[in-house]
């Protein structure tokens, strides 16, 4: 009678736990906790205010300034040995110098999202892995050669100059530490 018992609460347990497990592996992944977690292993990477020369029929016809910020995958990027930042400069340059992607008197066609997804893409082929999820271009401005002249000799700061693009951090990455010096 004991082993019937005993036989009875150990099937009941199985039971129970079996249907438990079903349950818990038929609901569907919570979203906010997968957008969560993804959120946790990425960084914000502040760039640095670059000056690249504009170059037409060899003289210097001025100057755009471009700051870049980047979303990097944490874990990915703690094993790169090169640093971030002077990899997208250099690629900024590669393609404003030198593949002329910005180009004078043609600012109105510029491709802002190609051109993200250009620096992205080919930072990523370099490190050979995907550490750079997004690339945040927070101003590209140009200033001609004559606003800097003028400028230099009232004795002023050069004005402001034409902006090309112009963007906002992302809300969720500007409370994150290392974001501060973004928002500003």
């Amino acid at each position: 009678m004991v082993k019937l018992i005993l036989v009875g609460v150990w099937v009941a347990i199985i039971a129970l736990g079996s249907v438990y497990f079903s349950i818990q592996m038929s609901k569907a992944p919570d979203p906010a906790a997968e957008e969560a977690k993804r959120k946790a292993l990425q960084e914000l990477v502040r760039g640095e205010v670059t000056t690249f020369p504009v170059i037409s029929d060899g003289k210097v016809q001025g100057y755009f300034l471009a700051r870049t910020s980047y979303i990097v995958d944490k874990t990915k990027a703690s094993s790169v040995t090169l640093p971030i930042p002077v990899l997208i400069t250099d690629e900024l340059y590669t393609a404003l110098v030198g593949d002329k992607i910005i180009r004078l008197g043609e600012n109105k066609n510029f491709d802002l999202k190609a051109f993200r997804e250009r620096i992205k893409t080919v930072v990523n082929k370099r490190l050979e892995q995907d550490v750079v999820i997004d690339v945040i271009i927070e101003q590209v401005d140009y200033l001609s050669k004559e606003d800097i002249r003028t400028s230099m000799q009232n004795n002023q700061a050069p004005h402001a100059g034409q902006k090309i693009v112009s963007e906002e951090l992302p809300a969720d990455l500007k409370d994150k530490p290392g974001a501060e010096a973004a928002s500003h």
